[in-house]
């Protein structure tokens, strides 16, 4: 599904990634950790098509295509999501109306007819319950006033909402309490499904024991230094990351 060979990216002028090479095949979810300053948030924005990135080097294909030709907007539409670390807040656009012009243009790109708007909101009441999202927020501008929580509950909503491909989830358990963390972590679970996949960036084992991956991957300056399974994030929580510093230096 995603193939990353010798990805190289500048952020002015200074060099973040160094060779990225990563493969992740549909069914599988996949985490990236490592310390910080790593370049785990840049990868994700690389991927997504953030203009502030520039590639130097390396390929991305993406089902087939290459991604790095295709805008944020052609990306988006052909599945590909991305779930941010700081959600942003959109005043003067419910979240109703934002939603339905971001699935019909999916819908669009798959040549399926519009939703009517009776479907829609049966579809938006289904989808919210995957993460208990309350029903009002969806009549109030985008994240607008959210706390920290409703703003993480509710992108996982519009992943739900647009079915992706290939999710990004960026430090989704970034500020979460508790009951947070499992509503959102459970969410992300239950989407997940053999013609899907899932890359989680993450700091902690904590949102891992929710979203199983298949693999584990250690980020650092610009590289990926060592990939295993589940069990290394264990390793990793409870030794930290100097092992493995220490060897690649």
């Amino acid at each position: 599904m995603l193939e990353i060979k010798n990805l190289h990216c500048n952020v002015e002028n200074k060099e973040i990634l160094r060779g990225i090479n990563l493969s992740v095949q549909a069914g599988e979810v996949h985490a990236i950790m490592g310390p910080n300053g790593s370049g785990k948030s840049t990868l994700a924005s690389v991927l997504a098509g953030n203009e502030k990135f520039e590639v130097t080097q390396g390929e991305v294909m993406f089902e087939g295509m290459n991604l790095l030709d295709m805008s944020i907007e052609e990306r988006a539409r052909a599945g590909l999501f991305l779930g941010f670390q700081y959600p942003v807040e959109i005043p003067g656009v419910s979240m109703a109306n934002f939603m339905k012009v971001a699935v019909n243009e999916r819908r669009k790109y798959l040549g399926l007819d519009p939703l009517s708007s009776t479907d829609f909101l049966r579809m938006m009441r289904e989808k919210g319950k995957i993460v208990e999202l309350d029903s009002k927020l969806t009549s109030r501008a985008v994240n607008e006033g959210f706390s920290g929580g409703e703003k993480k509950k509710n992108e996982i909503f519009q992943m739900a909402m647009l079915d992706p491909k290939l999710a990004i989830l960026d430090e989704t358990d970034s500020g979460l309490d508790i009951d947070a963390l499992r509503i959102v972590a459970t969410g992300v679970t239950k989407l997940h499904r053999p013609d899907n996949a899932t890359i989680v960036i993450t700091h902690y084992q904590r949102l891992l024991d929710y979203i199983v991956p298949d693999y584990v991957h250690v980020l650092y300056k610009g590289r990926i230094i060592y990939s295993g399974t589940k069990e290394l994030a264990l390793k990793l929580e409870a030794e930290g990351y100097d092992w493995l510093i220490n060897q690649y230096q």
